[in-house]
C-alpha cells in the first residue's frame, strides 16, 4: 500500500501548525541537543551559541527540514518514490560528519515536534505519515551520500 491522500494532507495540515509559531523551531532543536548534545557542533546557528535560541538562520533551516519532509510527503503519494531536489544534499550531510544515529535524532525530534504542535489533532495515523515521510527523506538522503 502506497502514500494515501490522507496521509498527505495529514503532513501539509500539520505542516501549517508548524510553520504558525517560531518556537516550534527552537523546540526541534532543543529535543536534538537533548538526545545528542555533540551535534550542537553541526549547526552553523548553534555552533557559537549558550543554548538554542530563536534566530532566523535557525527558523530557516527547521523550516527547511519540515518542508522537505513534507515535500517528501507528496512525491510519496503521487510516485511512491523520493527524490531530492537538491543534489548538494549528500554532499553537505558527509561534511558536516552526519552518519545513521544523526537520522534517527533528528526523526524523534520531528515526530515529538509535531506531537507537540498537533496538540489534540495528533493520532497515530498522524504520527505514521510523517515517519513513513521522514524514513523517505532520510533514504534519499543516504543514497546521495554513498
Amino acid at each position: 500500500m502506497g502514500f494515501t491522500d490522507k496521509q498527505e494532507a495529514l503532513v501539509n495540515s500539520s505542516f501549517e501548525l508548524f510553520k504558525q509559531n517560531p518556537g516550534n523551531s527552537v523546540l526541534f532543536y532543543t529535543i536534538i541537543l537533548e538526545k545528542a548534545p555533540a551535534a550542537k557542533g553541526m549547526f552553523s546557528f548553534l555552533k557559537d551559541s549558550a543554548g538554542v535560541q530563536d534566530s532566523p538562520k535557525l527558523q530557516a533551516h527547521a523550516g527547511k527540514v519540515f518542508g522537505m519532509v513534507r515535500d517528501s510527503a507528496a512525491q510519496l503519494q503521487t510516485t511512491g518514490k523520493v527524490v531530492l531536489g537538491d543534489d548538494t544534499l549528500g554532499a553537505v550531510h558527509i561534511q558536516k560528519g552526519v552518519v545513521d544515529p544523526h537520522f534517527v535524532v533528528v526523526k524523534e525530534a520531528l515526530l515529538k515536534t509535531i506531537k507537540e504542535v498537533s496538540g489534540g489533532n495528533w493520532s497515530e495515523e498522524l504520527n505514521n505519515a510523517w515517519e513513513v515521510a521522514y524514513d523517505g527523506l532520510a533514504t534519499a538522503i543516504k543514497a546521495s551520500m554513498s
